[in-house]
């Protein structure tokens, strides 16, 4: 009897546990649990554009997984036109409403036929040409930012003048948004106290341009191998430290490492919890193992519409 008592008393307490909430068992409930109408996607304004506080980024269907060769083969192979125009339409349904586009390979062909197949997104485009004449043109952007590499190049070269010019040339060429992206905190920090006729800052998370003597005094005289695609913890703060010095709207990119942290959730809840409630993230998506456009749309929804 005894025993038979103990047996009902456990069953009874793991039927209990199982009824609890998520919330009130102490754990978060799955986005494969949640359905899509449960996703609401917050949104913030630059300039006179309302988009949503993810967008998606444009590495994956480029290749460029910030990794290795084999990565970016698997990219390549995996991302047909079809599945560009696939995603990039399964972004919408969950509320994603902006894509950050890049004038590389067939990017686009690729984005012709996502609006052709009906594709409604905004189109936020990286400024990478000399003359980006040809982007404004071809793709007509509602927004662009400088390419960080292109700024940052020019910040080593002490020519931050020229990014200026450029900036007042993708004015003159009719985009109504411009803005500078950089992977260096110091640079966005420079142009925020110079005072730039620009409307938004984009800000890679984790400093990949430092050079090797920066990362040799790191490090204790080492260089590791792939110099460029160093990622350290402490680096996010120190670019979210500029974003919330500056009343501009910002965008974070690479808030995961290029897929390096072991917490998804956790980088978007820091994202979210360290900017200021006008900025916005946008993350690169490889679908190919799980539901990730679903998944990061839930902690976009989750963390940013709880911090806006």
């Amino acid at each position: 009897m005894l025993r038979t008592r103990r047996f009902l008393l456990a069953a009874g307490l793991t039927a209990a546990a199982r009824s609890l909430p998520a919330q009130r068992s102490g754990k978060q409930q799955s986005p494969n649990l949640v359905a899509g109408s449960g996703i609401k996607m917050p949104s913030v304004r630059i300039g006179e554009i309302q988009i949503s506080r993810l967008i998606v980024g444009v590495s994956p269907f480029l290749g460029g997984p910030h990794f290795n060769d084999i990565y970016a083969a698997m990219m390549k192979e995996w991302y047909t036109p079809d599945r560009v125009v696939e995603v990039l339409q399964r972004c919408e349904q969950y509320g994603i409403n902006a894509f950050n586009y890049a004038p590389i390979g067939r990017a686009q062909a690729d984005w012709e036929r996502y609006l052709a197949r009906g594709g409604k997104m905004h189109l936020v485009a990286q400024a990478t040409a000399e003359d980006p004449a040809e982007l404004v043109n071809t793709v007509r952007p509602v927004a662009a930012w400088v390419q960080g590499e292109r700024t940052d190049n020019a910040y080593r070269a002490g020519k931050m003048e020229t990014i200026r010019d450029y900036c007042k040339k993708l004015r003159d060429l009719g985009v109504s948004v411009v803005g500078v992206g950089s992977h260096i905190p110091e640079v966005l920090a420079l142009v925020e106290d110079a005072g730039w006729d620009v409307d938004f800052y984009a800000g890679c998370v984790y400093n990949r341009r430092r050079t090797p003597q920066e990362l040799r005094k790191l490090l204790g005289g080492e260089i590791p191998e792939m110099p460029s695609e160093v990622y350290l913890q402490d680096d996010p703060p120190r670019m979210y430290k500029v974003f919330k010095q500056t009343k501009k709207p910002c965008c974070a990119f690479k808030i995961m490492a290029a897929g390096r942290v072991r917490s998804p959730e956790a980088a978007f809840k820091q994202a979210f919890q360290s900017i200021k409630p006008t900025d916005f993230v946008c993350v690169g998506m490889f679908p190919r193992i799980k539901e990730e456009v679903k998944e990061n749309a839930y902690f976009a929804s989750r963390h940013g519409a709880a911090a806006s």
